[in-house]
């Protein structure tokens, strides 16, 4: 080797240290809930999936991009045939997993086994119910077939727990999480602190921090007093009117981002008397949503919903409006053998920043129709496992999902995460017609029917949608102003 050869070879050897250097330093300390009570795991397909986690240290084949369109990840590219029955996904090359496995086509028709496995029953399982078979064609090929057409399966592959794991790894992943992430598991402890350590060989670069420290914190007002301490980095949850302490621009940074994640009042279509849909519709249209907005979220803190999931971004929102109707609401009670109105119990908490006081708004504004509302309160820790689906009316939260995803996960009769109990043939019939059809007009009519029927007859009170406000310390750069589910995380630095 020639002496020029040497020095270069010297040199390119020293960029790489320094660039490594500069790329993992620092941690990056944030919080989650412990909404399922420590009962946290690292299977992304779990119903106590530690999502803070398997986001951070696994990916997906397709991710949302920044505008929350379909965009490559382990996938570079899809194709279909005409009929959208064939999916064909040619895979990323000289990816490996944090054990030192290559990723190849095995590892994708494992990881979708698992999740269409029945005796797993995931609750992403429904959302997948489309899909038939996984096959490998070759290391770097997998071809989808589906049982119906579908034109918009990459949007279902979007969906943050269908992540790919190694072939084989089920019984274990729980505990290793193993991925190819830009993270590595290296402590899992849901009710103390997990650790992440930076994934150096990282396919999209090393990421910028070298530790990420996921701290148990379920109460809301603690979270916000260690972000103010400096004890934590980031908060992606706050309140407009929390926002208001973070305003020392020399020691914190806020973001806006408009999203589709929403909370809401999920009413059992299965109790009563939520049993009558006259009864759910009136409990529903009595709300003054955009005062709901201002009150509870502050000004420009979200967007109207009319008691459907779909957001305004969303290519298949349907375009109608929600005012209040309180003397509608009082002549449907009376018709559903309500004319004195009706007392209800409604279930919330404070693992979030708005939950309580939503309640308070809505129990104000439904006592304009003779609807008496009791707010009970209820632990944080373990809400998910012990009020959500469990209690006749709880306070719900749902992120960003593609309308087919969430239809499908949240309505559809047999869905494990069917919150309200909603059992509807003909809904079930006209959403498995709008996967089929292939005309992209036809398929929006069809997704608005859908959301009317839901609006005239659902479980789902959903006011509004939010825009989050995204808080961080001012050490933090390289965090996108995007929704939770689309935060590149190897992106992310710290400075001391």
């Amino acid at each position: 080797m020639s002496r020029v050869q040497v020095f270069i070879a010297a040199a390119v050897t020293y960029i790489i240290a320094v660039t490594m250097a500069n790329a993992q330093s620092g941690i990056l300390r944030q919080t989650h809930d412990l909404g399922f009570g420590g009962a946290e795991i690292a299977d992304p397909i779990s119903p106590h999936r530690f999502w803070q986690v398997t986001e951070k240290v696994m990916n997906r084949l397709v991710r949302p991009g920044q505008q929350g369109a379909p965009s490559p990840s382990l996938a570079t590219e899809w194709s279909a045939n005409p009929t959208a029955t064939e999916w064909t996904f040619k895979l990323r090359q000289g990816v490996k997993f944090h054990d030192g496995s290559a990723f190849d086509a095995a590892d994708v028709v494992y990881s979708f086994s698992r999740i269409k496995d029945p005796k797993i029953d995931s609750p992403v399982r429904k959302v997948l119910a489309v899909v038939d078979t996984v096959k490998a064609i070759d290391p770097a090929t997998v071809k989808i077939s589906l049982s119906n057409g579908h034109a918009d399966l990459p949007m279902l592959l979007m969906d943050y727990r269908i992540r790919m794991i190694p072939d084989g790894s089920g019984d274990t992943i729980g505990k290793t999480g193993t991925g190819t992430g830009p993270f590595i598991l290296k402590k899992l402890d849901p009710e103390g602190t997990t650790f992440l350590k930076a994934n150096p060989n990282y396919w999209e670069g090393p990421p910028g921090v070298e530790t990420i420290e996921i701290i148990s914190m379920p109460d809301i007002q603690a979270r916000v007093q260690a972000l103010l301490s400096g004890q934590i980095d980031m908060l992606r949850n706050v309140s407009a009117q929390q926002e208001a302490l973070f305003g020392n621009k020399t020691k914190f940074k806020v973001q806006r981002v408009a999203t589709g994640d929403w909370i809401g009042i999920a009413f059992r279509t299965d109790t009563e008397p939520f049993t009558d849909a006259r009864v759910r519709k009136a409990i529903r249209i009595v709300s003054d949503r955009q005062a709901m907005v201002e009150l509870v979220l502050g000004p420009d803190g979200g967007i109207v919903a009319c008691d459907h999931p779909v957001w305004t971004k969303d290519q298949y929102r349907a375009p109608f409006d929600c005012p209040p109707q309180v003397d509608e609401a009082k002549r449907l009670l009376a018709e559903a053998g309500y004319p004195d109105g009706i007392e209800i119990d409604i279930y919330t908490s404070d693992l979030r920043p708005h939950w309580i006081n939503f309640v308070q708004v809505y129990q104000q504004q439904a006592a304009q129709a003779g609807i008496k509302v009791k707010l009970v309160k209820a632990a944080a820790d373990g809400y998910w496992s012990d009020v959500w689906m469990k209690k006749a009316a709880a306070v719900t939260m749902w992120g960003q999902r593609p309308t087919d995803q969430i239809l499908n996960e949240a309505y559809q009769s047999e869905a494990s995460w069917n919150e309200t109990m909603w059992k509807n043939p003909a809904f079930d019939r006209k959403l498995a017609e709008a996967r089929q059809q292939l005309d992209l007009e036809k398929r929006k009519a069809l997704y608005h029917d859908l959301q009317k029927m839901l609006f005239e007859a659902g479980g789902s009170f959903i006011p509004f949608h939010l825009n989050k406000i995204v808080v961080t310390t001012a050490r933090v750069d390289g965090l996108e102003p995007v929704f939770d589910d689309g935060v590149r995380y190897h992106l992310v630095h710290v400075s001391d």
